[in-house]
């Protein structure tokens, strides 16, 4: 419940910021909003999750860094770049193949394949992104948009995969320390002239309706920023980085709908399809993640039971 619940804060982030980027906003601009909100509303959560014991924070410092470096100002900073060239839905289904990442990264780490499920999962997951990207050419995909949403999946994997990491830093510790190692990160970028930052205070058009730019940058910086981060790297500890990331597909379901109904994005049908082949990808892969959290423990009460009969 945790992972969906990240899942729908998440999924406000690009129908959000989308109408920010129509008016002149840079891709900059608006992470660089976005991250430093986020580092301020956490800063709090941070402190108190830790509970005086900071040194904590300096103990992972690695980690903390790896999560603010690639997990969070990576992947955010590559997701917005994607959005201002596709659309929403285009852009987290490509950035969503994180998880297909993990898997294979897996896979290759432990030389031993996945189980039947989890590959039959992917397989599925992929075809549904065949679908969505129209390699038949009927939807203009801006290329260079495709590259930045790739990149996305990267950051996406490698924010699942360093939340998971076994380790004494609470999650809303780690995340809202990764936040602030992410909005310096990004502020430096934007500092030396690499990330271009330009703001524009103008009304913004959203679900036919003009509203003041400050609504949706509020919105940002709370439900997907803040928010979503605590509560997702809660979920990510709690259910294991391959299954939180399969889980967190449901972002794409949330996001579709809102940015459909906020920015008029409809997807065509064949693109429609291949999104629901893409979640359905979910089922599998957590039923074969089930299956393997079970194994380790039935076998773990099968020699328990049998050691008194040894001795």
């Amino acid at each position: 419940m945790t992972g969906l619940v990240g899942a729908a804060a998440f999924a406000t982030s690009g129908p959000m910021v989308k109408p920010l980027l129509a008016i002149g906003w840079t891709p900059g601009a608006a992470v660089l909003v976005r991250l430093s909100m986020g580092a301020v509303l956490l800063a709090v959560p941070t402190v108190l999750a830790v509970r005086g014991r900071l040194g904590v924070i300096a103990e992972r410092w690695r980690l903390v860094l790896a999560f603010g470096l690639f997990g969070v100002a990576g992947s955010s900073t590559m997701f917005y770049l994607a959005v201002d060239r596709l659309t929403v839905a285009v852009t987290l289904l490509v950035e969503y193949t994180g998880p297909l990442l993990l898997i294979g990264w897996a896979w290759l780490r432990s030389r031993q394949a996945p189980a039947p499920t989890t590959l039959a999962g992917a397989a599925l997951a992929m075809g549904g992104l065949v679908l969505v990207l129209d390699v038949a050419g009927a939807v203009h995909l801006d290329p260079l948009g495709l590259v930045f949403a790739g990149l996305a999946a990267v950051g996406n994997a490698a924010y699942f995969a360093l939340v998971g990491v076994p380790s004494a830093l609470p999650p809303v510790a780690l995340a809202g320390a990764g936040m602030a190692v992410a909005a310096a990160a990004i502020g430096a970028l934007a500092l030396l002239g690499v990330l271009p930052v330009h703001l524009v205070a103008g009304p913004v058009t959203m679900a036919g309706a003009q509203l003041s730019w400050v609504v949706p940058v509020l919105v940002v910086g709370v439900l997907p920023t803040a928010f979503a981060y605590g509560v997702s790297s809660v979920s990510v500890r709690l259910l294991g980085d391959q299954l939180a990331s399969f889980v967190a597909l449901a972002e794409v379901l949330f996001a579709v709908l809102l940015a459909w109904a906020v920015l008029g994005e409809a997807p065509a049908a064949a693109q429609g399809l291949g999104a629901v082949l893409v979640v359905g990808g979910v089922a599998l892969v957590r039923r074969a993640s089930m299956a393997a959290q079970d194994v380790p423990v039935e076998v773990e009460q099968t020699e328990s039971r049998a050691e008194p009969v040894a001795v």
